[in-house]
């Protein structure tokens, strides 16, 4: 069965399942699309040239009403819902075929894409807790797949807890604004890690009770009622203000901590989904809670999974197969047809030796390989590369990718050094967990608080990968590399080489390597130091 879904709206995407394998996975933020966008006409073209044939099964991911859906138009399922009486099955017509359409809520896409893509076999009961920008509620999932909602625990907690950073930042203007920043939530995630205290003042308790308080929707203009407050718009490095994110986001995670805790009490395992399953604390939280004997969390825990979720509701609709094979590098192939001034660039094949031997030698290098991550995490495909021994290393990556200093950098690390240098027992490989940094040899990937937010690599998850970690740490002692995201500040990865080499030249790269084919920029000063190298490998016979 061929099966292709779409979600068109926020972090637009589709997913193309045939006989229970993802083939592909194609999210219109990537290929330097702005981040969060609807699809657009070149996603369809570009999903279409992946199918076989025409589909057996058509989705549409449930969304809000609107009042502009022609009528004409197949239904669409709303927002909330679990049960299978929401789910919306007719007729449709695609590319002169007939074939089946299908339609289920947003809620459900989000807690089918975590269940399908577990390693949970079929008919495993489990817990499951999806919190995002509105939705903040736990599950219990029992062998047939019915879905029972245990409880309500807060409204909206990534909208609250993204709302607090625009509750400081001077740029936000609250007095128009009805919803918090999509970008918000990951810059507070990194601004917590900065507080020093846990007890709030009485005034952060008036803050607290307005943030988490019991209403279907909390206007970001209603922080007008804090002007009154120290923290609003104090600014982002004011460390008072840094100590109180880190009591929110303790407070928030405490909620649904206590609920589960006097309400899950069977020992099933909890699947996590929405976009605050990107929380790598909470995560960590979560996993070491002692709640719950196995912790699952897709790497498209956000609405980049919705395409996928849905596709995996309908599959288990008509086949009553609930479950699909993936990789997290279904994306799509990098392409190579594009122009650029060639003349900037010392173009050569170059073997993993060299690339890890460039790096060892302070070079920062956009690295890719095969096609793209689904979700919005780099994970070793789309990445900027960098040596992980120096803070100055942390400041010139935030530098390129044009952000706060106080934004964090992640470290790709061999699955067998994890336990070593990041006190990590568990394999890690979508970068959703945080873990300590066992030795200061390692400031670039070091958050102020100790930790990171650690990837683990094996030959089978991604071997090039691997070979560069390995050839890396042959050469310096350490399979540990610096990976940031391939991406213009504000846009999805990267995924052509004419806005590969605009981003080099325009952000300061030392280079590219595209598939082991590299790219460096003959006026890059870490690259000319390098070639005077003797001993470099660039100048072995």
């Amino acid at each position: 069965m061929i099966i292709l879904s779409y979600n068109p709206g926020h972090d637009g995407a589709f997913a193309y399942l045939e006989d229970g394998q993802l083939v592909a996975s194609v999210e219109s933020e990537k290929n330097s699309g702005y981040r969060y966008s609807p699809l657009a006409v070149p996603d369809a073209f570009n999903v279409f040239s992946k199918l076989k044939e025409v589909p057996d099964v058509l989705c549409r991911g449930g969304w809000w009403p609107s009042d502009s859906h022609l009528p004409e138009q197949p239904s669409i399922a709303g927002y909330r819902g679990v049960h299978n009486s929401g789910i919306i099955v007719s007729k449709s017509r695609l590319f002169g075929k007939t074939v089946e359409y299908f339609s289920s809520s947003h809620e459900r896409s989000h807690l089918l894409c975590a269940f399908g893509m577990s390693n949970l076999p079929k008919g495993t009961p489990c817990y499951a807790l999806l919190w995002e920008g509105v939705i903040g509620s736990f599950y219990e999932i029992d062998s047939e797949l019915n879905i029972t909602k245990l409880g309500d625990v807060m409204p909206e907690p990534g909208h609250r807890y993204a709302l607090l950073y625009g509750l400081a930042d001077p740029t936000f203007d609250k007095s128009v604004a009805e919803f918090s920043r999509f970008s918000d939530a990951g810059k507070l995630m990194a601004l917590a890690s900065f507080s020093k205290r846990s007890l709030p003042t009485d005034e952060e308790e008036e803050i607290i009770t307005f943030l988490m308080q019991d209403c279907l929707h909390l206007r970001a203009k209603d922080c007008e009622s804090l002007r009154h407050c120290s923290h609003y718009n104090v600014g982002l490095d004011d460390q008072e203000f840094r100590n109180f994110a880190g009591i929110v986001s303790d407070r928030i995670f405490d909620r649904f901590y206590q609920f589960a805790k006097s309400n899950m009490k069977k020992g099933l395992p909890l699947l996590i989904s929405g976009g605050c399953g990107l929380n790598c604390d909470w995560n960590t939280k979560w996993r070491e809670s002692n709640l719950f004997p196995e912790v699952f969390i897709p790497p498209v825990a956000n609405d980049s999974g919705s395409a996928i979720g849905t596709a995996i509701d309908a599959q288990f609709y008509f086949t009553g197969n609930p479950k699909i094979n993936w990789s997290v590098y279904s994306g799509l192939e990098f392409e190579t047809n594009g122009t650029f001034d060639a003349s900037l660039f010392d173009e050569c094949n170059a073997n993993i030796a060299m690339i890890a031997d460039m790096l060892a030698n302070n070079m920062i290098i956009g690295w890719v390989n095969g096609k793209y991550e689904i979700g919005p995490r780099a994970l070793g495909n789309r990445s900027i590369l960098a040596s992980p021994f120096q803070n100055s290393t942390k400041a010139r990556l935030n530098v390129i990718k044009q952000r706060e200093q106080f934004r964090p950098i992640a470290p790709l690390c061999l699955e067998e050094d994890a336990e070593k240098w990041f006190d990590c027992f568990h394999p890690s490989p979508f970068m959703l967990y945080t873990r300590p940094v066992s030795t200061g040899a390692l400031e670039a990937v070091t958050h102020v608080n100790g930790t990171a937010r650690i990837q683990t690599v094996t030959p089978d998850s991604n071997c090039k990968m691997y070979e560069l970690l390995d050839a890396f740490k042959l050469r310096t002692g350490y399979g540990v590399l610096c990976n940031t995201s391939l991406n213009f500040n504000g846009r999805g990865f990267i995924n052509n080489i004419a806005d590969l080499a605009a981003y080099t030249i325009e952000h300061g790269l030392d280079g590219f390597v595209i598939e082991g084919r590299s790219y460096m920029m003959k006026s890059s000063e870490n690259y000319q130091a390098y070639l005077k190298l003797p001993n470099s490998i660039a100048n072995s016979p």
